[in-house]
C-alpha cells in the first residue's frame, strides 16, 4: 500500500492537488459567503417590507379609528342630544316623540359610516333612552368600562368585543354637557362591525403563503386573531425569530400611539427566502463548471512544470549507479535552466572531489585510530573509580561511596566526547553542577552553602555542554575559597518577561572584585579568541567566547561585583528547547 502511495507522491500530483484543493476551498468559501449574504439580504428586505406593511396597516386602522371617534364626537356634541340630556339631568322625562326624533338624528349620523352598526344612548344614571328598551348600561358592558369612560372625560374608550354579539366591537364615550360646565350628562355606546377594519386585505392574498396576523388592544385583548396558540408568547417575544411546529417564523410588531393597539404579523421565513434555492443551485452549477475548467488548466500547468524536472531526474539517477554525466541543455523556464546548469557544475566538482576525498580518507582513518587509543586512559579511570565505589559500598562507607560516585559521574560528563553530546539539556547541566557542589560541600563543610533554582518547564531546553559549570566552579574556588567565614553560591534560571530568553545567573557572596580587575576582565571579553592562560578570568572568558560562537556575536557575559560583598555573573540564551508542563512551577535543587 505504501509503495502504491509513493508512486503517486510526485511533484506534478502535489502541484495538482494543491491547486485543486485551493480552488475547492475558494469556491466553497465564496459560495457560502455569497449564499449567506444574499439570503440575509433577502430576509432583511422582506422584514423591512413587512414592517412597511404593518405601518401602513396601522395607519389605516388609526384612520378608521379616528373616523369612528369623530363621528361619535359629533353625536355627543349634537345640539339636540345636548338639550335632551340637559333636560333629563334637570329631572325631565322624555316622551315618545322626542325619542323618535332622537332616532331620526342617530340614523342620519349612522348613514355616514358603514362600520357603525348601531348607536345606544344612556343617561348619567345608566338608563337607556335609545333604542327603546329598559336595558341598563352597567348590565350591558359592566361598571369597569363606565369608570374608564368617566375618567377619560369625554374621550372614546375602546371596550372590545360585544359580550352579546362576538361579531361586533364596542366603544364607549361619556357625553359632557357644554351648557352645564361640561358636567357628565350621559353615555354613548357604539357597536362596530367586525369587517369594518378589513383585516383580510393585509393577510397574504397570494395563494400558498402561510402566516398569522394579530391585533391586540391596549388591554391585551385580541381584536383580530388567526393564530392557534398562546398569542401572548408572540406579544412578549424579545427575539425577532420564533419556532413553531419545527418551522421558523419572523415576528414584526407595530404599536399605535393613537389607539394603543399592537399589530403583530408572523411570517414563515421560508416564504421570505423562496429565491434562495435558485441561487443555491446557480452557485453549485457555476462552481462545478469552474472546478472542471481549473482542473484542466492545473493539470496542463503541472505537467509543463514537472516534465523538464523528470528528464533531469532520470539523468541524476544514472549518477547514482556511477554514471556521472552532464545533462544537455533544456528548453524550459529560467529556474529549470539554472537547475540544469547547476547540476552540470556539480558533476564536474564531484569528479574533482572524488580523488581529494579518497586521499583524505587515509588521514581520517589514522586520526580515528589515535582517538581510540586516547580513550584507553579515561576508560581506565572510570573502571578504577567504579571498582573503588563498590568496595566502599561493601564496607558501608556511604558518604565516601557517594563521593566516589559523584566524582565518577563528574569525570564521565566532563571527559566523554562525541558528536551527540555537544548539546545537553538544562536538566543534565544542572545535575552535573549538583554533583560538583556535593563534592565541594564534602571538602568545605559548613563554610559552603549552595542552592539551585530553575523553572521546571525549562529543564528540557538544550544548551551547550559545560556552559554554566565553569562559572560555578569559579564562584566556589575564587569567591568562597578566598573568604574565611561562611559563604553561599546561588544558581538561578529566570524567564524574561518581554522576550523569549532565559537569564542564567551565578551569584556568590565571596570576596568580590575591585574596579581595576573588572576592567581587565571586560577587555579580555572583548577579544574574539579562546584564552590560553589559567585562573578565574579563564573560566569567564571561555564561557563568554563559547556563548558567542553558539548564539551569536551579540551575546556577552555580564559581571556585577563589589569588593568584599560578592559577585553576580549572568548571561542570556534563547529558549531553544520546548517547555514541559508536566512539572511544577519550579525545580529547586
Amino acid at each position: 500500500m505504501k509503495k502504491r502511495l509513493y508512486k503517486f507522491n510526485t511533484l506534478r500530483n502535489q502541484i495538482l492537488i494543491v491547486f485543486v484543493s485551493v480552488m475547492i476551498m475558494v469556491l466553497c468559501l465564496v459560495g457560502m459567503m455569497t449564499f449567506h449574504l444574499v439570503s440575509t439580504l433577502l430576509k432583511n428586505n422582506a422584514e423591512k417590507q413587512i414592517e412597511q406593511t404593518a405601518m401602513h396597516a396601522n395607519g389605516r386602522l388609526e384612520a378608521l379609528y379616528q373616523q369612528i371617534d369623530t363621528l361619535t364626537k359629533q353625536v355627543a356634541t349634537n345640539i339636540y342630544v345636548q338639550q335632551l340630556l340637559l333636560k333629563i339631568a334637570n329631572g325631565y322625562s322624555p316622551g315618545f316623540r322626542e325619542k323618535q326624533g332622537l332616532m331620526h338624528m342617530v340614523n342620519t349620523f349612522q348613514a355616514y359610516s358603514d362600520g357603525i352598526h348601531s348607536l345606544e344612548l344612556y343617561t348619567n344614571n345608566y338608563k337607556k333612552i335609545f333604542p327603546l328598551d329598559e336595558e341598563n348600561l352597567g348590565d350591558r358592558i359592566g361598571i369597569k368600562w363606565i369608570k374608564q369612560a368617566s375618567e377619560a372625560k369625554g374621550k372614546m374608550v375602546w371596550v372590545g368585543r360585544d359580550p352579546k354579539a362576538p361579531g361586533y366591537f364596542l366603544a364607549l364615550r361619556q357625553i359632557r354637557l357644554m351648557e352645564r360646565w361640561f358636567s357628565p350628562g350621559g353615555y354613548l355606546l357604539v357597536r362596530i362591525n367586525r369587517d369594518y377594519f378589513q383585516f383580510s386585505d393585509y393577510f397574504y392574498p397570494t395563494k400558498g403563503k402561510k402566516g398569522y396576523m394579530l391585533l391586540i388592544d391596549s388591554n391585551s385583548n385580541p381584536i383580530f386573531l388567526n393564530y392557534k396558540g398562546d398569542f401572548r408568547q408572540l406579544l412578549h417575544a424579545k427575539q425577532p425569530m420564533i419556532r413553531k411546529d419545527g418551522e421558523e417564523y419572523l415576528v414584526v410588531k407595530q404599536l399605535s400611539n393613537l389607539t394603543g393597539w399592537t399589530l403583530v404579523i408572523v411570517t414563515p421565513v421560508k416564504t421570505l427566502t423562496e429565491g434562495v434555492s435558485i441561487l443555491k443551485n446557480a452557485i453549485i452549477l457555476s462552481g462545478t463548471i469552474g472546478f472542471f475548467i481549473f482542473l484542466i488548466f492545473s493539470f496542463s500547468l503541472s505537467t509543463m512544470i514537472t516534465q523538464p524536472i523528470l528528464r533531469l531526474t532520470r539523468i541524476m539517477q544514472r549518477g547514482r549507479n556511477g554514471e556521472l554525466r552532464t545533462s544537455p541543455p533544456i528548453s524550459s523556464t529560467v529556474e529549470i535552466n539554472e537547475l540544469n546548469e547547476t547540476y552540470n557544475a556539480l558533476v564536474e566538482n564531484i569528479k574533482h572531489l572524488i580523488q581529494v576525498v579518497y586521499e583524505k580518507e587515509l588521514v581520517r582513518s589514522r586520526a580515528e585510530l589515535k582517538a581510540l587509543q586516547a580513550q584507553i586512559n579515561p576508560h581506565f579511570l572510570f573502571n578504577t573509580l567504579d571498582a573503588l565505589y563498590w568496595s566502599l559500598v561493601e564496607k558501608e562507607e556511604e558518604e565516601l561511596s557517594q563521593f566516589v560516585l559523584n566524582m565518577s559521574q563528574l569525570f564521565r560528563y566532563t571527559i566523554s566526547s562525541s558528536k551527540n553530546d555537544e548539546w545537553v539539556t538544562l536538566r543534565e547541566e544542572i545535575e552535573h553542577i549538583r554533583r560538583y557542589m556535593e563534592i565541594m560541600k564534602l571538602r568545605w563543610g559548613d563554610r559552603l552553602i549552595w542552592d539551585i533554582v530553575v523553572p521546571a518547564r525549562c529543564l528540557d531546553i538544550r544548551i551547550p555542554k559545560l556552559l554554566i559549570q565553569p562559572l560555578v566552579e569559579n564562584a566556589v574556588l575564587h569567591g568562597i575559597g578566598n573568604k574565611m567565614e561562611q559563604g553561599s553560591v546561588l544558581v538561578t534560571v529566570e524567564e524574561s518577561d518581554h522576550s523569549p530568553e532565559l537569564i542564567i545567573k551565578v551569584i556568590d557572596d565571596g570576596v568580590g572584585m575591585d574596579e581595576k580587575t573588572l576592567q581587565e576582565i571586560e577587555q579580555l571579553l572583548n577579544k574574539k579568541e579562546f584564552p590560553t592562560f589559567k585562573g578565574s578570568r579563564m573560566a569567564i572568558a571561555n564561557v563568554n567566547r563559547r556563548l558567542q560562537l553558539y548564539y551569536g556575536e551579540d551575546r556577552k557575559v555580564v559581571i556585577q561585583s563589589e569588593l568584599g560583598k560578592g559577585t553576580c555573573i549572568s548571561f542570556k540564551i534563547p529558549k531553544s528547547g520546548g517547555f514541559n508542563d508536566e512539572f511544577p512551577d519550579y525545580f529547586d535543587c
